[in-house]
């Protein structure tokens, strides 16, 4: 059968360990693991992981065949394996390497691993290759680059001059695919438009009149006027003109003599109505004619566009405007009119009752996985925002599960009631619906619903014997993985401590799972008498608060815990090469985002992200030269402290050749006498020696002469010593930390006018992450506490609870609690 051939194969991966590597054979089996992949079998994470860790070890070989054969495979199993990280290194050396065969692949297979946080990592031998000499290369890179944009824009558009520089380029290869250069000037106009707003406008509706003029709708009209109809919403959707501007505009672009393509009118609006809603608004009458057009695509587009540009007293008519043809359309397009009902949930609270009853119902009828999948998420973020919802959605939740034929959605939705169930009024009427699905459902959701019963008992002391019960029957399933969750959670819940029940049941690990188990791994290839070290594993970081706007649905902000983890490990790679911070510990932290030193057209460009360590921090300085009649050698960052921060040492870059991205470091040693004075500021200068060079064969001259550079200060605050990571259960958290080292003043927020900006200005100030939703005010409310969770470099869980009263101004007062004093201390001298 397919699933044995499935298991003689990853039996026969093992043969990647073995010494010397046979390239041959080795290229037979991943040969055999595409066409498993290709056929659809279904390859395990734990099977996928375990044969993606035992082919890094191909990279020792040379063999251009099984080189080959290596990027092919990583592509196609970076979206099963756990561990696609640390081929990172590996495709790096590989793109900038001497041997050109295999620069372009590399490049390709490595921009299909990487996510938007891991791209920064890389992004200097990105700008690097896109204007590399060899045409593979510059030509692999700006496809990559193309496919990159469209999930790392903000990364990937300050790219923009390497492109431009590669279109000077005379190869065939990389002009075809300059698109990509030409996709980027697409976006550009928003940068442009800050200075020349009316001359920009104006020659958009030169453009736009011109398609205007045209009344047939033959083909070759379409085509050859495509280019200002698609550009118009790009150009609208980012004008930071006021939305009278806009809509003067939308006036003259008459929706009824635009005869090219209904789907375009449609399109158009749907653009602008995403930035500028009411901008759209003298429209709706033209959209509400074309929510009736025979073609499905134009009606979606219309009614999602209405949907967004809507009153609050027009969302019963959209609805049963959208109930008559839901059923006709296909998944695709019912998925756009769920997110658009997402985004109208935020827009008006009062209404969800309305909008809930019409999701239920849609969760009701037949649909796909995706379908489904953005109901429940829509359904799941109502219930997060409106307390008043919760009991309704939960109720109609547990009904869907008890005919789900997803296993994804219904262990979400258990996670959802263990997480929210025990804080309705009536626990006990769930717990029916959960323990069918341990009598019912196969191992994946069984174990989801020994997890969530275990959840109800550590917290209802009433409900406990009960859940014991039903814990103990399924101790005895024929599933291992749910047998020891229910073992597991007997054990704890037995001893009836809240200090355990918080710890192990409502909170859990903040450890990232793949790296714990690369520790463990490691700790047994070098056994010690010394105990394992949690506070050695990275830790499983929550995603940074991003500002949300009206029309993006919660579930769309969300990330993954993998992002941000996957990107500090990659720093921690590198800088582990490093012999001169190998002694530093595990990596605790590194910032969010490079901190530019310099304004970007000047000479030299210089960016800089921080690294703490449990005693230390490692400033990294990524440097360019823009200049071509020069090269810098020995380019280091000499910075003096305000605190009685130490420094230990600098390393160079070596060189800084024109355009071509370098680094250098600064190594400081944390305050010793005052371990709380946490928060200092840096003033910085690069010190380099300058040899003249010429621009068009790169000589540069032998003698040199010593010179320096004036960057911006540098500051590090308490935020650089804090890792976010999630509390689901606040609590919980906030009794198993116990009150030894607890500390609490009041301050005044003389500056800050609302609670809104308050709760903004503190989860910022302190770098940690809002839990149950409090960084959310309630409207018309003049008290609120906002609860924060994180870990203190050297791995010291930390909470702080903020009540904020507002009258004249914000009063804040401020609750730490930690397991050491150090952490609290610091705190409170932060924000004092």
């Amino acid at each position: 059968t397919m699933r044995a051939f499935d298991n003689a194969v990853l039996q026969e991966a093992r043969m990647f360990n073995e010494t010397p590597i046979n390239p041959r054979k080795c290229a037979h089996i991943l040969t055999k693991i595409l066409y498993l992949i290709n056929q659809g079998e279904h390859l395990g994470v734990m099977e996928a992981t375990e044969s993606f860790f035992a082919m890094t070890k191909l990279f020792q070989s040379n063999d251009p065949t099984l080189r080959r054969m290596c990027y092919l495979t990583i592509k196609e199993m970076s979206n099963l394996s756990e561990d696609v990280i640390i081929v990172t290194s590996s495709l790096t050396k590989d793109m900038t390497g001497k041997d050109d065969n295999y620069r372009g692949p590399a490049v390709r297979a490595l921009c299909q691993i990487t996510d938007t946080t891991m791209l920064q990592a890389i992004e200097r031998y990105m700008k690097q290759a896109i204007v590399d000499k060899v045409p593979s290369v510059s030509s692999s890179a700006l496809v990559s680059s193309l496919h990159l944009l469209k999930t790392s824009f903000d990364v990937v558009k300050r790219w923009v001059n390497e492109a431009q520089e590669a279109a000077s380029s005379d190869n065939i290869m990389v002009q075809y695919h300059l698109p990509a250069a030409k996709n980027w000037w697409d976006h550009k106009p928003a940068k442009v438009l800050e200075n020349e707003h009316a001359k920009i406008l104006w020659d958009f509706r030169i453009q736009t009149d011109k398609v205007l003029e045209h009344n047939t709708p033959d083909i070759t009209v379409v085509e050859k006027n495509k280019k200002p109809v698609q550009v118009v919403p790009v150009v609208m959707g980012t004008l930071g003109a006021v939305p009278k501007d806009l809509s003067r505009h939308l006036e003259t672009i008459d929706i009824d003599k635009i005869t090219i393509c209904q789907l375009q009118k449609a399109t158009l609006l749907g653009s602008v109505a995403m930035k500028h809603p009411s901008a759209v608004t003298a429209c709706n009458l033209d959209l509400e004619n074309l929510v009736t057009d025979s073609n499905r695509s134009i009606a979606t587009l219309a009614i999602t566009t209405l949907l967004k540009t809507g009153s609050e007293s027009s969302i019963d008519r959209l609805m049963k405007q959208i109930s008559t043809f839901m059923s006709e359309i296909s998944d695709e397009f019912k998925v756009v009119v769920v997110q658009a009902i997402s985004a109208l949930c935020q827009k008006y609270p009062r209404k969800h009752a309305v909008l809930m009853n019409f999701l239920f119902t849609m969760l009701r009828e037949e649909g796909g996985f995706e379908y489904k999948r953005a109901i429940v998420e829509c359904i799941i973020s109502i219930i997060e925002e409106n307390s008043e919802s919760k009991e309704t959605g939960l109720s109609h939740l547990c009904e869907f599960i008890e005919d789900c034929e997803f296993t994804v959605l219904a262990t979400r939705i258990l996670h959802l009631l263990g997480q929210e169930g025990p804080k309705t009024n009536n626990p006990s009427k769930y717990i029916r619906f959960i323990y069918n699905r341990v009598v019912l459902e196969h191992e994946e959701v069984r174990a989801g619903a020994v997890s969530a019963l275990a959840k109800f008992g550590a917290q209802n002391e009433e409900m406990l014997p009960s859940i014991l019960v039903l814990l103990r029957r399924c101790v005895m399933d024929d599933d291992n993985e749910v047998r020891d969750r229910a073992t597991f959670y007997l054990s704890v819940l037995e001893q009836k401590q809240k200090a355990l029940n918080a710890g192990y049941i409502l909170n859990g690990l903040t450890v990232s799972i793949p790296g714990l188990e690369r520790a463990l791994h490691q700790y047994t290839l070098d056994p010690s008498e010394k105990p394992f070290d949690m506070k050695s594993v990275p830790l499983a970081t929550a995603p940074i608060i991003e500002q949300r706007t009206e029309n993006v649905p919660i579930s769309a902000v969300k990330q993954p815990e993998k992002v941000a983890a996957t990107r500090q490990e990659i720093f921690q790679e590198q800088l582990a090469a490093i012999p001169e911070f190998r002694g530093l510990g595990p990596l605790f932290k590194s910032s969010p985002e490079p901190v530019a030193l310099t304004e970007l057209e000047t000479e030299y460009v210089i960016h800089c992200t921080k690294h703490t360590f449990t005693n230390h921090i490692v400033f990294q300085f990524d440097c360019t030269n823009t200049l071509n009649d020069q090269i810098l050698e020995n380019v280091t960052v000499q910075m003096e402290p305000t605190e009685g921060y130490e420094v230990i040492g600098s390393i160079p870059a070596k060189n800084l050749l024109y355009n071509q991205p370098g680094t250098c470091y600064t190594l400081f040693a944390l305050p010793e006498e005052d371990p709380t004075a946490v928060a200092c500021t840096f003033s910085c200068m690069m010190k380099f020696t300058v040899k003249d060079c010429d621009p068009n064969t790169g000589e540069a001259e032998e003698e040199g002469y010593e010179d320096e550079y004036v960057l911006e200060d540098i500051e590090v605050t308490i935020a650089d010593h804090i890792q976010r990571v999630l509390k689901p259960n606040f609590a919980a958290a906030w009794e198993e930390v116990g009150d030894e080292f607890e500390k609490e003043e009041t301050f005044t927020l003389s500056t800050v006018k609302t609670l809104e900006e308050a709760v903004s200005n503190i989860v910022k100030f302190l770098g940690m992450q809002p839990c149950e939703r409090s960084d959310k005010v309630p409207e018309n409310k003049n008290s609120h506490t906002l609860y924060l969770a994180g870990v203190f470099r050297g791995g010291h869980d930390l909470l702080v609870r903020s009540r904020l009263v507002l009258t004249d101004a914000v009063t804040m007062q401020v609750t730490a609690r930690s397991g050491e004093e150090i952490p609290v201390d610091a705190v409170m001298a932060s924000v004092g």
